[in-house]
């Protein structure tokens, strides 16, 4: 087993640039896992509150999710099958098709969600097509990242498809990030 079962526990962020802070609780649930959390930070100087809410099944597999800003945006989607989303009123996103896991921009919570539903397999270099989801604008398109295990449950690399941005990911035994170089430290 790469990671411990997952017990109800709060964690917090701080981005490295500019002021912010996110606070996240995630707990187990009847059929899977459920994160919850506010995050105020922001981007290029405009400042930004939003709260999350991301439902998984057991695997780690997005199940729903939902994201507010406090001045109104919003952005709900459902997946009733691995790579199918629906729109908050049914339609089917058809752009997001094969997308299974989702990128939250403003957290590094999203990047547990890869890494534990893939497990030992990232023992490779593994390629995954991400729902991303920018906080500015809420509009939700497909996103090409790589993920790979450099010390399995411990350390993992992260890369833009597109060679624009890498990390190397410390996690604690959990599978949340405790250092996102260049943008989060855990507090």
């Amino acid at each position: 087993m790469l990671f411990r079962p997952l017990a109800a526990r709060n964690v917090r962020w701080a981005p490295l640039a500019g002021e912010g802070l996110e606070h996240l609780h995630l707990t187990a649930t009847m059929g899977g896992i459920a994160a919850r959390s506010v995050v105020v930070g922001e981007r290029s100087g405009v400042p930004y509150g939003v709260t999350y809410d991301i439902r998984c099944d057991g695997d780690w597999r997005v199940t729903q999710f939902h994201v507010e800003a406090v001045h109104g945006d919003r952005l709900a989607m459902r997946s009733p099958a691995p790579g199918l989303w629906l729109a908050d009123d049914g339609t089917e996103r058809a752009d997001l098709a094969g997308c299974i896991d989702l990128d939250l921009a403003g957290t590094p919570f999203t990047n547990t969600l890869p890494i534990r539903r893939l497990g030992a397999a990232l023992s490779e270099p593994t390629e995954l097509r991400m729902l991303y989801v920018p906080f500015d604008t809420f509009e939700a398109f497909p996103d090409a990242q790589r993920y790979r295990a450099i010390e399995p449950g411990r350390r993992y690399r992260y890369e833009a498809v597109d060679g624009t941005f890498a990390a190397d990911l410390p996690l604690d035994e959990d599978g949340l990030v405790l250092d996102y170089p260049t943008l989060f430290l855990r507090l």
